[in-house]
């Protein structure tokens, strides 16, 4: 088995995306900072951080961002941390941002690891464990792509908000008479990226398929990783979206209609299509081999969701 170096782990990033983005670092409370808490990191490029047994805390990519060669001040479209500079130091993300959190040395001796969308999504994020055996996770999609317009940021922002910061209230913030796991349910919002993302964190309480262990070992975090492979139907967390776009014309409700869309081997298309209830998962599915399909009804008679 791999494990990682003595004393602690390594994390390796890589940029797969078209243009450069600017990895942020932030540490737990109660664990050390890293040797940078932000850094630059072109198309191509990798880099490699220490960080120490026992150690927690997140990592996320801003993107957009344009930094003063002499003064080094400057901000990004999505993810900034507010510090005004490269090095985040001690800030978080600011969200919308796809976060990859860390518990290393947890219960157990595990260390836990998990991608989260519940602050919103900026690109696409892989997290693979260099121990053999260890659950891959992330999510590979473009979701700006299919961002219903209700979610999407404002400005020069390339992201998609949560429910949450897009309408503040309880129940898709998960607080009040909703803060905990009985009382708040997956909205149709975070269904949408969960069933986009089967492995990532979809809200606050996501936590039984999202969350994910492995013993102590280095880890390597991919941003905008290349899609490949044939889906395998008989595991929906397998299962690798291609395209698919949803527009509403009023908030989505539970039980609204949503799709996925497969390239399989015929050159045909196939849809899939999802009768998703805010109280349960994969609930139902319904095939169509199609080129060109509209989602024209589904349980609640809502109409009109183009694919």
């Amino acid at each position: 088995m791999h494990v990682g170096a003595v004393g602690g782990i390594t994390f390796t990033f890589t940029n797969r995306c078209g243009g450069t983005v600017w990895p942020g670092v932030l540490a737990n409370s109660g664990s050390s900072a890293l040797q940078t808490t932000g850094f630059e990191l072109g198309p191509g490029e990798t880099r490699s951080l220490a960080a120490p047994s026992g150690w927690s805390g997140r990592f996320w990519a801003r993107t957009g961002c344009a930094f003063d060669a002499s003064s080094g001040k400057g901000a990004c479209a999505t993810g900034d941390c507010g510090s005004g500079e490269v090095e985040c130091r001690g800030r978080g993300a600011a969200p919308p941002a796809t976060l990859a959190e860390f518990t290393l040395g947890g219960g157990g001796g595990k260390d836990y690891y998990d991608v989260s969308l519940v602050d919103g999504y900026n690109l696409p994020m892989v997290v693979e464990a260099a121990a053999p055996g260890c659950p891959v996770t992330g999510c590979l999609v473009d979701l700006n792509e299919r961002c219903p317009a209700e979610l999407r940021a404002g400005g020069q922002a390339q992201a998609c908000r949560s429910a949450c910061e897009a309408f503040g209230t309880p129940e898709y913030c998960c607080s009040g008479q909703f803060g905990n796991p009985d009382t708040c349910r997956p909205s149709v919002y975070s269904q949408m990226f969960k069933a986009a993302c089967p492995r990532s964190y979809s809200y606050a309480y996501d936590d039984a398929t999202s969350t994910f262990t492995c013993a102590a070992t280095d880890y390597s975090i991919t941003f905008c990783p290349p899609r490949s492979g044939t889906p395998n139907r008989s595991d929906p967390f397998a299962l690798v979206l291609v395209s698919v776009s949803v527009s509403v014309t009023r908030p989505l409700q539970p039980n609204a209609c949503l799709a996925m869309i497969y390239r399989i081997p015929a050159t045909k298309w196939q849809l899939e299509i999802q009768m998703l209830e805010a109280t349960t998962k994969w609930r139902a599915w319904h095939k169509l081999v199609v080129a060109d399909r509209h989602c024209d009804t589904d349980t609640d008679g809502h109409n009109g969701r183009r694919i």
